[in-house]
């Protein structure tokens, strides 16, 4: 059930509202404007409709925090207002408002516009995450990494806690697309990143198809020597996948993977860890493949073998 937010400070034109809608949506009602940027700073709403004349902080200063604000901008918003002038609906559209409903309420009309707005939402949601995710594997593509990568490196630093990347490469994987075919091969990648996924569910971790048979994921606030421990339990369960894989030593598919940990300040550049992991993961491979090799905080390497 998709959820609305009903700002208004007149509980009884908000309690009015949600009795329209309750039947059909999970409904949130705020009374000031600043209860309902808490909500919407905390939760994730499909819609919000918000009264324009309100005490605190009006309808149109709402709805202008609400576009500065990266997890707000995407939500829709109704204005709900007893404002017939053009000029106030003109001003309510051009900040950034979906539509208008006119007090008093006609159950019909709002339930067909709250309808509508919905589902744009929907659908707009749903080409998003087209937009963002890879098609084989279902992992995050390379441009929504590419937006992740500096929002958590910048929340590292504003934070004060370790920030962790690392490049994950499937060992010989020309040698058995040669051998069993693309197809199998796209089988194999979307394999990697099924095991890989499972075992970064996080809120504070993030995993991405980089290109081809590579791979990148960011760890947010655990220290070099956790991630490293973990990383190890990931390559070792990928090999326990015991997907055949003729024209390699190991027998079966493997992966290299190499990555850093630091704890970044202001000054920092992301590209310069996210080489640096790259480096390690080139060393992962000079020693020999189907190993972890890790740069910790001191920018002391660690080999699993």
């Amino acid at each position: 059930m998709e959820k609305i937010l009903i700002i208004d400070d007149s509980p009884v034109q908000a309690n009015l509202l949600e009795s329209i809608l309750k039947d059909e949506y999970d409904i949130t009602v705020a009374n000031t404007a600043q209860a309902g940027l808490q909500c919407v700073r905390s939760e994730t709403f499909s819609l919000i409709l918000s009264d324009v004349v309100m005490p605190d902080m009006d309808g149109f200063t709402l709805l202008k925090t609400l576009q500065e604000e990266l997890v707000t901008r995407h939500i829709p918003v109704i204005l709900i207002t007893s404002l017939s002038d053009i000029q106030n609906e003109e001003r309510g559209l051009t900040l950034g408002a979906v539509d208008y409903i006119a007090k008093p309420f006609h159950a019909p009309i709002v339930r067909a516009r709250v309808h509508t707005h919905i589902k744009l939402y929907q659908y707009r949601a749903k080409i998003e995450q087209e937009a963002l995710y890879d098609e084989l594997t279902g992992a995050a593509n390379r441009r929504y990494y590419d937006q992740q990568s500096i929002i958590k490196w910048q929340d590292a630093i504003r934070l004060k806690v370790p920030f962790s990347v690392c490049m994950f490469d499937i060992d010989k994987f020309k040698l058995y697309n040669d051998h069993y075919g693309h197809p199998a091969g796209d089988k194999v990648i979307a394999a990697v990143a099924q095991t890989v996924s499972g075992y970064l569910r996080r809120n504070t971790d993030f995993f991405a198809r980089y290109g081809g048979e590579e791979f990148v994921a960011i760890v947010l606030g655990s220290p070099a020597s956790e991630v490293f421990e973990h990383l190890k339990k990931v390559r070792r369960s990928i090999e326990d996948l015991h997907i055949e894989h003729k024209n390699w030593d190991f027998r079966y598919v493997t992966v290299s993977i190499g990555g850093v940990t630091v704890i970044p300040k202001f000054g920092d550049e992301y590209r310069t860890y996210l080489q640096l992991a790259d480096t390690m993961l080139y060393d992962a491979k000079r020693f020999g493949r189907n190993q972890v090799v890790w740069s910790n905080e001191k920018m002391v390497q660690w080999r699993e073998k």
